[in-house]
């Protein structure tokens, strides 16, 4: 162990090297120093049980074999060219998207990061439309550019002081909270019927495209009705208006389907894609169909998107993902989890709300006047974390507990789980 430098060390350098816009998790951090599919260790040997993830990143597991194997492969035999040479990985992992992706998707572009995938697919959208406006919801979050910032309905993530114009935001389906003060499904999902009062009143009607998570993860595990969707795309497409489906945070089998439009029945007309598409290795991809996509003509490149080592990774993991058919396990744990949070919820007024698909699954924690209870939730985490447990925290007030472990855990990890937090839960 005498390698590692241990926590203390590690915050002393993070202080006088990092930007301070690099956070970091707990009063009391570790260090960690492995992983191994479900589990992370410290640089005491201490193990924790990965409830989170990387925030959606490794759904096939930490240092997955399979996928450790195909990067290690590919290292030693051709690292990088850039796109200006033809090189086989990339057309394949195209390929291969075009036939996982839903309706009519079919063309990639790759890049590094989920960041430059929406950034990607707002300029797409404009040059196929030849409109420059957009509308997003309240509470997303589309990334840490300049644009991506001017997207995100979240103001802890909007750092830029002069966001990007012609940007209009429309209610989100949060029902929990209803922005409109209604309940579904009496509602009859108006804040859906909003988007077009916001085309109305807000846009000069040359709108390029609609922003939107299946489930707004930073948000809040934010999960729509299951028709609110549907009524989102016959209002956009009565106006021309693209919509652009982020599923950074939410593809490759989280949900308990590949992609979590799927559960809504809607096909987009350009997607998003990063995080577990690769298992950790840096990947961003945005995905249209080929009518949209084929009106980018003008030359274009990303110096390490789609490169050798990144996409044969990806191949490795949609490989992964499909040999142990990791959406129908995420939906399998994930109605055990669910389960066993409602009954959480039962006995502790502190959760006020449950909501997620599959093992993409949030509770929010609330004091009894239903305010946020963002500080019972810091102390939840860190008494968690030092019971090996680790658990992610989301929402506009940080007081949502997220759930979205690899997708490879076992229903004893989850009842594991559920038992600790039960204990936690009794303590605070």
């Amino acid at each position: 162990m005498d390698q590692y430098i241990g926590p203390e060390e590690v915050l002393r350098k993070k202080r006088e090297y990092l930007i301070p816009c690099v956070y970091h998790f707990y009063d009391q951090p570790m260090q960690l120093v492995r992983g191994e599919m479900q589990y992370l260790y410290d640089h005491t040997g201490k193990r924790y049980l990965d409830c989170f993830a990387g925030v959606s990143v490794v759904n096939c597991g930490h240092c997955n074999p399979d996928i450790t194997k195909a990067i290690c492969d590919q290292v030693t035999t051709l690292q990088h060219t850039c796109t200006i040479y033809l090189t086989q990985n990339i057309v394949n992992l195209a390929e291969r998207l075009s036939q996982i992706t839903p309706g009519r998707l079919q063309k990639s572009f790759f890049c590094s990061s989920g960041s430059e995938a929406n950034e990607g697919a707002a300029l797409l959208a404009s040059i196929y439309t030849g409109n420059h406006e957009f509308i997003s919801l309240r509470q997303g979050l589309h990334g840490r550019t300049k644009l991506g910032m001017s997207l995100t309905g979240l103001s802890l993530w909007r750092t830029d002081a002069s966001p990007v114009g012609g940007i209009s935001f429309a209610s989100n389906a949060y029902c929990y909270r209803c922005p409109l003060g209604k309940q579904y499904p009496v509602c009859d999902l108006a804040c859906a019927d909003e988007i077009e009062t916001v085309i109305k009143t807000a846009t000069s009607g040359k709108v390029a495209a609609m922003f939107a998570e299946p489930i707004q993860g930073n948000g809040g595990m934010i999960t729509p009705p299951l028709g609110y969707f549907k009524r989102v795309k016959q209002i956009l497409e009565a106006y021309g208006i693209l919509f652009i489906v982020d599923e950074v945070q939410t593809g490759f089998g989280r949900t308990g389907k590949m992609f979590a439009i799927e559960h809504y029945e809607v096909e987009p007309d350009i997607m998003t894609v990063a995080k577990a598409l690769a298992n950790g290795t840096p990947v961003g991809a945005f995905i249209a169909k080929p009518e949209i996509a084929d009106k980018y003509t003008r030359p274009g490149a990303s110096t390490l998107g789609g490169n050798p080592v990144t996409a044969a990774a990806a191949l490795a993991t949609l490989d992964v993902i499909a040999n142990n058919d990791l959406p129908a396990r995420a939906a399998a744990l994930g109605a055990q989890l669910k389960a066993g949070l409602l009954a959480l919820q039962e006995r502790y007024p502190l959760i006020g709300d449950v909501r997620g698909l599959g093992l993409m699954l949030g509770a929010e924690l609330v004091s009894a006047d239903k305010s946020p209870a963002s500080h019972e939730l810091d102390t939840i985490l860190e008494k968690l974390k030092d019971r090996g447990i680790l658990v992610g925290k989301n929402g506009p007030n940080r007081n949502v507990l997220a759930f979205q472990p690899p997708l490879v855990i076992t229903r004893e990890d989850v009842d594991y789980l559920l038992n600790q937090l039960d204990d936690v839960l009794a303590e605070v």
